[in-house]
């Protein structure tokens, strides 16, 4: 594009470095836990019955083989634009860096979106309020700029909030926990569901698990974004690799204990309906504990999901805008917050859009998971063409079986023949249509700009 490259970053303010790894482990951990496994469970049980644990762990292994492919790419280029940074430097095909940019950036804001909605939804059901559909997608807006301000204060700010709303989101599952392996102590529920498989309609087994790994994939993910922030992390080549490692491990863990609570006290039938899972555990187990505070918490879990991915949209579009890839606009620094302000705006708007037009939170949650499934496949294949380009310091490296197998895994889980909904790639092909139509904006606007300089 115009002989620019992402090798020659925009003259801007540097991002003030504040993270270290107590904040950013708990950036990753807020990060994956929150709509997913709130949200999900049920739907995650009704495809497989009593085993809904399994689906959380292969979806585990999948995202810890893409994680150490993002290890030794955010140690060897420690800078903020990610996947499309890794693209760019792997194949040198703008086009390709362009659309993988865009669907990272859109998987971002229609996680946010979904959390937006779910957080409106949840407000209704705490409060005890009807507001019907209109009135559901109105506080979701207005949530979505609440968000929008807070990531214009500065990431001091919305990290610090992170952890207020980390530990209350971590509050809620571990209370899940407890209450389940509280009530099977004390011979409530059905331990033998663990282990009983209801595959759904006639898929048969292994289908059944395939389809609900995709489901439960959406719940994984969230340890990506951390590359987006490597430029305002102290020392990230030497924190990244035990904090994000360690961050993946503790929500694996968290999903599948919670899983098995979920589903020893409440059937598989039962949690599949509805959209409020959790809740039914808690009724089930402790049936005297407060509802309306356990929706509370459900409500500022899903609002955590929504703050980080807004955090790292738009830094990913600040990021690109400061290696040549999107118009240098977007790429300005606020002179007093030091937050990239222009890309704030630009990413909220794009939130709103879809909290009003798309579809619901199954729609968008597993275009989340589609479109990221996509870009995992391509950097997995990036970390190995780019093991041979050295750099001047010293970094992770990822076992070779890891991108291999992380690049298969993540391409099938994204194919047709899981089962996924119809709807989810339509959604994700208007989106990547809108990124097509922006490249060619792009490209157009840097052509006039090298004309007239």
């Amino acid at each position: 594009m115009s002989g620019k490259s992402l090798d020659k970053p925009v003259e801007q303010p540097e991002l003030k470095r504040v993270m270290g790894s107590g904040l950013l482990l708990l950036f990753i951990v807020g990060d994956i836990l929150g709509t997913g496994i709130y949200a999900l469970t049920g739907q995650v049980a009704k495809e497989v019955g009593g085993v809904v644990w399994l689906p959380f762990l292969i979806a585990f292994v999948v995202a810890l083989l893409t994680a150490l492919s993002y290890l030794e790419l955010v140690t060897k280029y420690p800078r903020a634009a990610g996947a499309a940074l890794y693209t760019h430097k792997a194949f040198g095909i703008h086009f390709l860096t362009f659309l993988v940019a865009f669907a990272v950036m859109s998987s971002g804001i229609t996680s946010a979106s979904t959390a937006s909605r779910a957080f409106a939804a949840n407000f209704s059901t705490a409060f005890g309020f009807d507001f019907g559909g209109y009135g559901v997608t109105l506080i979701a807006v207005v949530f979505i700029s609440i968000v929008a301000a807070i990531n214009f204060r500065g990431v001091g700010e919305s990290v610090r909030l992170n952890v207020v709303l980390t530990a209350v989101e971590l509050t809620g599952l571990l209370i899940i926990i407890g209450i389940g392996f509280w009530a099977i102590a004390g011979g409530q529920g059905d331990v033998s569901r663990v282990w009983t498989f209801q595959p759904s309609g006639d898929r048969g087994v292994i289908w059944s698990v395939i389809a609900a790994t995709t489901l439960a994939f959406f719940a994984m993910v969230g340890f990506e974004d951390s590359v987006n922030m490597a430029e305002e992390c102290k020392e990230p080549n030497r924190i990244f690799p035990k904090v994000l490692l360690g961050g993946l491990v503790i929500t694996g863990t968290i999903y599948i204990l919670v899983a098995i609570s979920a589903i020893t006290l409440v059937s598989a039938a039962a949690l599949g309906e509805g959209e409020t899972p959790l809740l039914k555990v808690v009724q089930a187990g402790a049936p005297n504990f407060p509802v309306g505070i356990f929706g509370i918490i459900t409500m500022f879990a899903v609002a955590n999901s929504a703050l980080i991915n807004m955090m790292m949209a738009s830094r990913l579009i600040y990021g690109l805008s400061r290696e040549h890839v999107l118009p240098d606009v977007l790429g300005k620094v606020h002179a007093t917050r030091k937050t990239p302000f222009v890309a704030i705006i630009f990413t909220s708007l794009l939130a709103v859009a879809l909290i009003v037009f798309a579809g619901g939170v199954p729609a968008l949650g597993g275009t989340t998971a589609l479109l990221l499934l996509c870009v995992f496949a391509v950097v997995n294949i990036a970390a190995l063409v780019l093991r041979r380009d050295s750099v001047g310091h010293s970094h992770f490296k990822a076992p070779t079986f890891a991108p291999v197998l992380g690049s298969i895994t993540c391409a099938f889980l994204a194919g047709p023949w899981t089962g996924r909904d119809p709807i989810q790639y339509l959604i994700a092909a208007v989106l990547l249509g809108l990124g097509v139509g922006l490249w060619f904006v792009t490209v157009g606007i840097m052509r006039i700009n090298s004309r007239t300089a």
